[in-house]
């Protein structure tokens, strides 16, 4: 295995109480949050809406709508089973399929930075494009800007989105109740592995891909089932940790996961034990959560399995009672762990 010098690493998990911005506040954990609830939502005032889901969910001359927006700062921009390019186009298609929609249409924008091959940026477009097609979504409008050397790191890239919803759907973290169970659609922890191999040069006896992959035809296979699908979540900054408990705080409802049921990779969950990282905390690029009423739970399972993004989905927990708001795993030896909110980012730049 190669030499890593540790000594570079900086600490992904700085203190709370901050008055300046530092890498945590986009990690997609519990600092984000703050950032968004104690600056933005106040800030915004009136002019602000926000359910702080994967998508937003209006309405516009008579049509139901999911709108999302995300940017992507991944370093490298290209790692094994990806690029910056793919990523943007399935990252936010599937922060759309979250809420039930169908993506439609999506916005490009770019920040490249002065001095950046136009090769680079050629397969970034050209990934896209591809991307895009494999989704079933145009690319519609866009932007470029261009920053100085010392202003950019290579090529930043944003999309949003717009999707239809169909009168009948009703998917938020709002809706999981007690009884309730947890699926996740296959292996976990991929994507963040991935990047983090490629951009350190570690290897694990095996090559670790990343899962980047455009979700909406699964969750059009979950609805077909007519099946009750409370909840869904994408699980990439924070990993399913940052997506259960935005679900339980939420729904106040606790969610109880059994350890061994979690579906972690023999190389994902080899370099989480070399690195001392949580693998349910580290980000998947084509995984969903899914919180399903219990009598639909079979239907749904069978639904997922049966479409080629779903084929490993499996049971690894249910919504209860006790403990609302938190997500609780019972480990191995029968003990019982607390999964918390991620603070920061234990892998900064992955997506």
């Amino acid at each position: 295995m190669t030499t890593v010098d540790f000594s570079a690493w900086s600490c992904p998990v700085p203190l709370r109480d901050t008055p300046a911005v530092v890498m945590g506040h986009g990690g997609g954990g519990a600092m984000s949050a703050e950032l968004v609830e104690q600056l933005f939502l106040p800030a915004f005032g009136a002019a602000g809406a926000a359910e702080l889901g994967d998508s937003a969910v209006v309405e516009a001359g008579g049509a139901r709508l999911a709108f999302s927006t995300d940017s992507y700062v991944v370093k490298p921009m290209f790692f094994p089973g990806g690029s910056i390019g793919d990523l943007a186009v399935n990252g936010t298609v599937n922060d759309l399929a979250m809420s039930g929609a169908t993506p439609l249409f999506l916005s490009t924008a770019f920040i490249l930075q002065e001095g950046t091959d136009l090769a680079v940026v050629g397969r970034i477009a050209q990934a896209m494009g591809l991307a895009a097609a494999a989704a079933g979504v145009r690319l519609v409008t866009g932007d470029t800007k261009v920053v100085d050397s010392a202003s950019g790191d290579g090529v930043f890239v944003n999309t949003a989105g717009i999707g239809l919803l169909a009168p009948d759907v009703e998917i938020g973290p709002r809706r999981a109740r007690p009884g309730d169970v947890v699926l996740v659609s296959g292996d976990i922890g991929a994507h963040g592995i991935a990047v983090l191999s490629c951009r350190e040069g570690l290897t694990f006896g095996t090559s670790v891909l990343s899962d980047t992959a455009p979700l909406a035809g699964l969750v059009a296979a979950m609805l077909r089932t007519g099946g009750d699908v409370r909840a869904l979540r994408d699980p990439t900054r924070g990993g399913v940790a940052a997506s259960l408990n935005e679900i339980a705080r939420a729904s106040k409802v606790g969610v109880s996961l059994v350890e061994r049921d979690l579906p972690v990779p023999v190389a994902v969950r080899d370099a989480c034990s070399l690195l001392g990282l949580d693998p349910l905390q580290v980000a998947n690029e084509g995984k969903l959560v899914a919180v399903v009423a219990a009598e639909s739970a079979d239907e749904v399972l069978a639904a997922m399995r049966s479409h080629p993004l779903g084929a490993g989905a499996t049971v690894i927990g249910e919504c209860v009672a006790e403990h609302p708001g938190t997500v609780v795993a019972r480990t191995a030896l029968g003990g019982n762990r607390v999964i918390s909110l991620p603070i920061g980012e234990q892998l900064p730049r992955i997506c």
